[in-house]
């Protein structure tokens, strides 16, 4: 059964973007950020995280780092009863020190390729979907998989996005 979707950026979005964030004791929650997903999760729609994390591709940090980062934030999550369905994450740069890492690609932002890896893994339903970012490159991802996509101001993530889902 097609189910609409939330697709959050991450840093920015829900977590304060702190430059690099890999270690799960300095992330700090965007106000709102848990109750926002708890609303995602309750009026039906998935909640997918897609999010660039140059800072593998830059040696700042490994892969495992950002889903180590996923998994506390899931367990996070939980706690308020919330649920991400889904995360996908970019390691690729073209700058980027880490040669197997140093390449465009598909998937980084603002290509579409990791919204469109969940619409093809999930039985979304695109036209009741939305991404909320927090950088022009989320919003052209968006766009260019055929989503409306929301600038996020940085304030409270539930009020911001209580009135896209009562839409």
């Amino acid at each position: 059964m097609m189910r609409p979707a939330v697709f959050f950026d991450r840093d920015g979005v829900l977590n304060e973007d702190d430059d690099y964030a890999f270690d799960p004791n300095k992330i700090r929650w965007v106000k709102g950020a848990q109750q926002a997903v708890k609303a995602v999760n309750d009026a039906g729609y998935f909640a997918f995280v897609v999010t660039n994390q140059s800072g593998v591709a830059r040696g700042f940090y490994e892969e495992w780092h950002v889903r180590n980062v996923h998994e506390w934030m899931s367990r996070e999550l939980a706690i308020f009863g919330a649920h991400i369905d889904a995360f996908e994450f970019c390691p690729h740069h073209p700058d980027g020190l880490v040669e197997r890492y140093r390449f465009l690609c598909s998937c980084r932002k603002p290509q579409p390729g990791m919204i469109r890896a969940l619409i093809e893994s999930y039985p979304v339903n695109i036209d009741a979907s939305f991404m909320i970012g927090d950088k022009q490159s989320d919003l052209d991802a968006a766009q260019a998989a055929g989503l409306a996509a929301y600038l996020f101001d940085g304030s409270d993530l539930l009020t911001f996005i209580a009135p896209l889902l009562a839409a």
